[in-house]
């Protein structure tokens, strides 16, 4: 893998990153989602959240697709920087 597209992978996954914690941290503020910044946040993570709530189930009112995410992203980072050689 090159350099520029490690580097690249490597900073997509640290901003969707953010962008998971970010969207977790609005739910909390903004539930009904009427601020642009959760919408635009929503539509950045859906792609990731989505699938994965169709497979890990909500337990009660907790939705634990956040934690998985995250933990997915950073094997991810761990097999992109092994390959990079980061």
């Amino acid at each position: 893998m090159s350099g520029f597209v490690g580097t690249f992978v490597l900073l997509l996954v640290q901003a969707l990153n953010y962008a998971i914690f970010a969207r977790v941290i609005l739910s909390w503020v903004d539930q009904p989602g009427a601020w642009q910044v959760t919408r635009i946040i929503r539509d950045i993570t859906e792609p990731i959240l989505g699938p994965l709530r169709r497979v890990i189930p909500m337990m009660g009112m907790m939705d634990f697709t956040p934690i998985a995410a995250i933990l997915l992203l950073q094997v991810i980072e761990g097999l992109v920087r092994q390959a990079v050689g980061r």
